[in-house]
């Protein structure tokens, strides 16, 4: 994979201001001297709405740490394998153990696992309440058109779908329609506004659930798996190089209350940055928390 050469459209997150601070001495020689070498950090994500929320809120504390923050998005495998591959610093977007547990087993032994940043994640097949004879996947029969709107293939709950697919007789005449995170919630609130049937893949946190009036779908095959946890894992070499933003990246922790608040102010149409900037203006004290001992 030559990683340097996908076009890059990460955002950075307050570049004018991390240099700056850069190019003011004052502040870096308050830490070791190490600091001063790289203040340029990469972060990875999945372009799922919750990894949009984490990966700009994680990007606005160290932006105001004053690096300089590229925010990259990527399609899931790739994200791994740029971290595995050094071509990008970190990402706080890996779904375990069963959303990336192929990839996770995949470079599992050239990453650095910080363990998790939120837990009570899942992901699972979701429908609207009103479909109130639909309560499990073997519920399913000619609903919805014998379809799942589904996200960017490739996703680990796209290749879960698949599998459920195969494993329930009764999907198996279903077809799983890829698309992306945002037609998926559209689709879903157009269906919705006209009270149709609609399946679609799902996962928590995520702002639609609180919007509309979502159930998941019993699983009683496990296809799904879980409760899952959402975890931070970084470059081998990050935390010599870069102490601080590592100590930042392995303090993150926050709820599905915190993350989802985020998404819900980027639906209604507040840009990521802005959102990141508002939850981090408004939540001092647990920031305060993940950057303590810096400075």
């Amino acid at each position: 994979m030559k990683f340097k050469k996908l076009k890059m459209i990460g955002l950075a997150l307050g570049l004018s201001a991390a240099l700056a601070a850069c190019g003011n001495g004052s502040s870096n020689d308050v830490d070791n001297s190490n600091k001063e070498e790289d203040k340029e950090i990469n972060l990875a994500y999945v372009e799922w709405d919750s990894e949009i929320a984490s990966t700009h809120v994680i990007g606005k504390v160290l932006e105001d740490l004053g690096y300089d923050v590229t925010l990259t998005p990527l399609d899931n495998a790739i994200m791994w394998e740029a971290v595995a591959n050094g071509e990008a610093d970190a990402s706080v977007a890996a779904w375990l153990p069963v959303t990336h547990g192929e990839q996770y087993e995949a470079y599992k032994d050239d990453i650095v696992d910080l363990g998790e940043n939120l837990s009570g994640a899942k992901i699972g097949l979701v429908v609207p309440e009103y479909m109130e004879n639909v309560d499990s996947i073997e519920d399913l029969n000619k609903h919805a058109n014998m379809q799942i709107t589904g996200i960017e293939s490739g996703a680990g709950v796209m290749q879960a779908t698949e599998r459920a697919l195969q494993e329930y007789e009764n999907l198996a005449d279903w077809e799983l329609v890829p698309s992306s995170s945002g037609a998926m919630a559209v689709a879903l609130g157009e269906a919705i506004k006209n009270k149709e049937e609609i399946v679609v893949t799902g996962w928590t946190p995520h702002w639609k659930f609180a919007k509309y009036e979502l159930k998941y779908l019993e699983d009683p095959k496990g296809v799904f798996g879980g409760e899952e946890t959402i975890n931070t894992f970084v470059r081998k070499g990050l935390e010599d190089e870069m102490p601080d933003a590592f100590k930042v990246l392995d303090n993150f922790h926050w709820t599905t209350a915190d993350m989802e608040s985020v998404m819900l102010d980027i639906s209604n149409g507040m840009s990521p940055a802005d959102a990141a900037s508002k939850w981090v203006e408004e939540n001092a004290e647990k920031v305060a928390k993940w950057t303590e001992g810096i400075e």
